[in-house]
């Protein structure tokens, strides 16, 4: 398996050397919807941003644990356009009705066990945190340490649809059900500019349109299941939005009747609505690597050095201005560049 790229592998010496900001990535839940995450990634890459450490909910857990243990973008994007064919997904589905899920998850964590094997939070590549719920408190469980793979089965589990996963005694499932676009977490971890990718349907979208493999009672009982939660994810995201500004966030155009479970066979177009995205928001990132007051997750002041100032004409500088205008703010005030 290749390894991250140079520029990722070596982010903590760049930060060290040129005192840049420490970058984290928080990508949301959000079923099929994510995998447009791939392409956010494909663009980070290619344009050389580093990233420092992720956080991830739900599918953005999957991604964001994939690419913690050492695959690039490229690999990610062929596992997924396998992965994502009819038969391998068929092939994940161990239906448990009427216990606690419609699946129990058991294969799932087969799979997930054959491409993350025995590595720990402590063997990744890059500092990595993924969101679930204690569903015997209720409480929100930020997992950085055990097996990643029981990990991402963990905040994949969404109820009704997948059985909770027994962890330290603990009954865990999807961490959207709390915090669906975990930026405050990847500040937890040490980030100081956070980029936050959302692909979470927004109210009045539907997550279900039609699902075809299922019977046709399992269907409307999907259908309610995943709007409801679909109403209940956007209303929490908008709510940590308000408290936990990401610097940069990035929406993606996620194709039309695309959904939580439906859409997986449409791989191509949702990578292609994540780089489309990521390449929009391009300048509000190289913003963010210029001389400016950063307030770190500790909330205390200091002054982050840089090697040279912004270019006159280099994308972005605008942006910078932006964010120096704004840098009398309190740290819990903070607000992307306009157009982020």
């Amino acid at each position: 398996m290749q390894r991250l790229s140079i520029v990722n592998r070596l982010s903590n010496v760049k930060t060290d050397l040129y005192g840049r900001p420490r970058v984290g990535l928080a990508l949301s839940g959000g079923g099929a919807r994510g995998l447009a995450h791939i392409g956010v990634l494909k663009v980070l890459e290619r344009e050389g941003i580093p990233v420092d450490c992720l956080a991830g909910t739900s599918m953005g857990g999957v991604i964001a644990a994939a690419y913690a243990t050492g695959m690039n973008p490229a690999e990610i994007e062929s596992e997924a356009l396998v992965t994502t064919r009819w038969r391998n997904l068929a092939s994940l589905a161990d239906l448990s009705m009427p216990r606690q899920g419609l699946f129990r998850g058991n294969r799932l964590l087969a799979y997930f066990e054959r491409h993350f094997g025995q590595r720990t939070f402590a063997d990744l590549d890059l500092p990595l945190a993924l969101v679930a719920v204690d569903l015997n408190t209720g409480q929100e469980i930020i997992l950085r340490e055990g097996p990643v793979a029981l990990a991402v089965r963990a905040t994949v589990a969404l109820p009704g649809l997948l059985a909770p996963v027994e962890v330290d005694g603990r009954r865990l499932a999807d961490g959207g059900l709390l915090n669906n676009l975990p930026a405050d977490v990847a500040r937890q971890i040490d980030a100081e500019v956070v980029i936050a990718v959302d692909v979470s349907p927004k109210r009045g979208e539907i997550w279900l349109n039609h699902i075809r493999w299922a019977p046709k009672g399992v269907a409307g009982t999907l259908q309610v299941l995943s709007e409801s939660v679909g109403i209940m994810m956007s209303a929490i995201d908008e709510q940590k939005l308000r408290h936990a500004t990401p610097e940069v966030l990035i929406r993606p155009a996620i194709p039309a009747g695309v959904s939580a479970v439906a859409g997986y066979n449409r791989t191509d177009e949702l990578i292609s609505a994540g780089e489309r995205a990521a390449e929009a928001t391009l300048p509000c990132i190289r913003a963010q690597m210029h001389p400016r007051w950063h307030w770190p997750a500790r909330g205390r002041t200091r002054r982050t050095w840089f090697r040279s100032p912004p270019r006159p004409g280099f994308p972005g500088a605008a942006n910078t201005r932006c964010r120096r205008a704004e840098r009398v703010r309190s740290p819990a005030g903070r607000r992307p560049p306009a157009g982020c």
